[in-house]
C-alpha cells in the first residue's frame, strides 16, 4: 500500500473545491432598468429567484461539475490498489477541473457586470487543478518505485 503524497494533494483538491461553494469567484454590479443595480456573484451554488435580473450569475453547470470533481477525487483516494485506474482518474479530474476554471471565467464575463472583481474563489479554483497535478506527480512515483522494486526480487 503506497498511498502518500498524493492522498494529501487529492485531499486539497476537494477542500478547495469544497470551499468554492463558501466563496464567490466574482462580484460586481449589474445594471437592472434605467438606473437599478443588483449586486451579483458566480459561486459555485446559483441563486434562483423570480425573473432574469434576480438569479445568480452561477451556473447549474458548474455546479453538477464541481460536485463530480469532489465525488470522483474521494473515490480516487480509496483507488491505491490499482494506481493506473488512480493515474486515469486523475487526469480525468485535471481535465475536469480545468473545463470548471473556464466555466467560472465565462460566467464572469457573461452577465453585463457593470462593475466588479475577482474574489477568493479564483485562487481556490486555480488551485484545484495543481493540487490534481501534483497528485499525479505523485502517483506516477509511486508506480516508478513498485516497478523498482519488482526489478530487485
Amino acid at each position: 500500500m503506497l498511498q502518500r503524497k498524493q492522498t494529501l494533494w487529492t485531499l486539497l483538491a476537494v477542500i478547495c473545491a469544497a470551499l468554492t461553494f463558501k466563496f464567490s469567484f466574482y462580484s460586481g454590479n449589474k445594471t437592472v432598468g434605467a438606473n437599478g443595480h443588483v449586486f451579483l456573484s458566480v459561486k459555485a451554488v446559483p441563486v434562483f429567484g423570480f425573473g432574469a435580473d434576480s438569479a445568480s450569475a452561477g451556473s447549474v453547470l458548474i455546479l453538477v461539475l464541481t460536485i463530480l470533481i469532489m465525488a470522483f477525487a474521494l473515490i480516487n483516494i480509496f483507488n491505491f490498489k490499482n494506481r493506473k485506474r488512480q493515474a486515469l482518474i486523475t487526469i480525468g479530474l485535471i481535465l475536469l477541473s480545468l473545463l470548471n476554471l473556464f466555466l467560472y471565467w465565462h460566467a464572469s464575463g457573461v452577465p453585463p457586470f457593470t462593475e466588479g472583481s475577482y474574489n477568493l474563489g479564483v485562487l481556490l479554483t486555480v488551485a484545484i487543478p495543481i493540487f490534481f497535478i501534483l497528485a499525479a506527480i505523485g502517483i506516477r512515483k509511486d508506480e516508478k518505485l513498485v516497478k523498482s522494486a519488482d526489478r530487485l526480487r
